[in-house]
């Protein structure tokens, strides 16, 4: 459980990152505190920490938002993150259900040195394997441009998939919904809310 280590801090500003990275409504302390399994008393009291190693802004009640150097420090951990979920399937094998809980560990103790390693052994991959954007190491980062499939009703290419619920993940890699497959738009019929919100399409 994150508490109030460097450590802590690098996956708050992480997780407030990644909040805003498919849309545009900034986290609140209470969204946070859910993201995190924390009571929002400790993520407030982290947040006053972010705010005061000018990593984040935050006004009482209002929205969490990152300074430069907080947007600085989430792209290089995402870097980090998605990158060792691309090697763990790429080269050990795991499924891409599996591999998010192994990242979060390995992000923080692996060096620079073999993390650049792994990204030159790869091929330097622009996506992880859920779809999310690997920043490059000067932590330029392009989003695909993309919608939500609740929001394509004539369905389209799949781009990315989010990664929070690997009971879902594990279902649309059995149903064959994977990066690159095609949901037409009968098959968007058939899906249910969750699977609706968590895949993001491009026109086919």
């Amino acid at each position: 459980m994150p508490g109030s280590t460097p450590t802590a801090m690098e996956d708050y500003v992480k997780v407030i990152y990644a909040h805003t990275e498919w849309q545009s409504q900034p986290i609140t302390t209470n969204a946070l505190a859910a993201r995190l399994g924390l009571a929002a008393s400790s993520v407030t009291e982290m947040v006053k920490k972010l705010t005061a190693q000018g990593l984040a802004h935050h006004e009482p009640y209002g929205a969490i938002e990152l300074t430069e150097r907080g947007r600085t420090l989430a792209l290089t951990m995402v870097r980090r993150h998605r990158l060792i979920e691309t090697w763990l399937v790429e080269r050990f094998g795991y499924r891409w259900d599996e591999v998010h809980d192994e990242a979060e560990v390995l992000e923080h103790a692996m060096s620079d040195r073999l993390l650049d390693g792994i990204d030159e052994e790869l091929g330097r991959p622009a996506r992880d394997p859920h779809g999310d954007p690997i920043p490059a190491a000067d932590g330029t980062l392009v989003l695909p441009e993309a919608v939500v499939l609740a929001e394509a009703a004539s369905g389209g290419r799949v781009v990315r998939i989010s990664d929070r619920d690997p009971l879902l993940l594990r279902h649309l890699a059995a149903e064959g919904i994977v990066l690159d497959a095609v949901v037409s738009a009968e098959r968007r019929g058939q899906l249910g809310e969750e699977a609706l919100a968590s895949i993001w399409v491009s026109a086919p």
